[in-house]
């Protein structure tokens, strides 16, 4: 009996000791996470209080398993292609994927600069009609006499 109830300690302490490494681990990595977001503060266009809240802020929803992974902005950008009318479509996606096929694709500007405009440019071949003949000129009318 006493073995066992030595084995059931000694378990306990071992699962308490990992735990312990597992949330000290993910506190340095949250500590090392916020330095590197305050050492940014200054140093873009935001607000340096505004920014080192911000850092706060996501330093407290990290402790509390808040943050997940970034989103996949891409597969977000082409499944609002989806919502546009089939003729749009291609074009759409070409915004978002880059040039493709006939479409041409250009991004300028940025988000820190006030906005991205994504801008495509189809080239699209029209059949050349033939030109019907010229019709014959008529004969000039001679005065009667």
């Amino acid at each position: 009996m006493k073995s066992n109830t030595r084995s059931i300690i000694l378990a306990l302490l071992a699962a308490g000791g990992l735990t312990a490494t597992t949330i000290a681990s993910a506190a340095g990595e949250s500590s090392s996470t916020y330095q590197r977001e305050l050492a940014v503060c200054g140093h873009n266009q935001q607000d340096r209080a505004a920014c080192i809240r911000e850092a706060g802020a996501a330093r407290q929803a990290a402790a509390r398993g808040g943050l997940t992974s970034a989103p996949d902005y891409r597969a977000n950008a082409l499944s609002r292609c989806s919502l546009q009318p089939p003729t749009e479509r291609s074009a759409c996606e070409a915004r978002v994927l880059g040039s493709m096929g006939d479409t041409r694709a250009m991004v300028d500007g940025s988000v820190m600069g006030g906005g991205v405009i994504r801008e495509s440019v189809t080239t699209t071949l029209v059949p050349v009609v033939p030109a019907p003949p010229p019709e014959p000129m008529p004969m000039p009318m001679r005065p009667m006499r």
